[in-house]
């Protein structure tokens, strides 16, 4: 506190910003734990629960049990759309959910991407923050720290005095900035990399996920 009650006002607002930066990336950081870990715990919940039901209409009636899972989205919104394809074709006396001009299965493979894009843009929310907190905390730190360091030869200039008691402290003060900077800097960057692998997976489960729907849906429609 000593050391932040000496710096110039311009160091002062560098380390307001950093401040602002690292608490904003904690909050990041424990948000997105909470929220990934729900999302690869419900994830394995849903899988074992949908293999073992066998049953598309079972697994829709249970399906909010697993609100934070991305792949119960997607079977959610493909779920929706084999019905509406289906309905379709019981209405024009064919069931065939291959025929053009109900769209078929390609319909519920569009609504397979269109979920898996949506649950992943809702995955990777506010990490473009962090990777911004990991590429500029240091550069305004250094900012802060040159800006500092500039005034206090302004400051030997002016007292013409160059000893070690006259420099040190106003160096010393200057290099506050740089510290904070790398305080804001190295958990975002550790958190971002560590977000980006486990979202990496899930949207691996989501691939597969969509694969295997779809190939269920051929096989079970082959036969009609």
């Amino acid at each position: 506190m000593s050391l932040f009650a000496g710096t110039g006002i311009v160091v002062k607002i560098v380390l307001f910003i950093l401040l602002y930066f690292s608490v904003v990336s904690w909050a990041i950081i424990f948000y997105k734990l909470l929220q990934v870990h729900k999302a690869n715990k419900e994830s394995d919940l849903f899988l074992t629960f949908f293999w073992q039901t066998k049953r598309f209409d079972a697994v829709s009636a249970q399906v909010d049990r697993f609100a934070n899972s991305p792949l119960s989205v997607l079977f959610t919104e493909a779920y929706a759309e084999l019905k509406k394809v289906v309905e379709k074709g019981e209405d024009k006396q064919d069931v065939n959910i291959f025929t053009t001009d109900l769209g078929g299965v390609e319909n519920v493979a569009r609504a397979l991407r269109r979920a898996t894009t949506s649950e992943i843009t809702r995955l990777e929310k506010y990490l473009t923050f962090l990777a911004t907190t990991g590429s500029t905390a240091p550069f305004i730190g250094l900012f802060g720290t040159v800006w500092g360091i500039m005034t206090s030869f302004k400051g030997i200039g002016e007292t013409g005095s160059a000893s070690l008691a006259v420099v040190a402290p106003g160096i010393a003060e200057a290099l506050v900035a740089t510290a904070i900077g790398l305080v804001a800097a190295i958990p975002a960057v550790m958190g971002y990399n560590h977000f980006q692998n486990k979202i990496k997976v899930l949207i691996a489960e989501m691939d597969n996920f969509s694969t295997e729907f779809l190939n269920i849906v051929q096989r079970s429609f082959a036969k009609k």
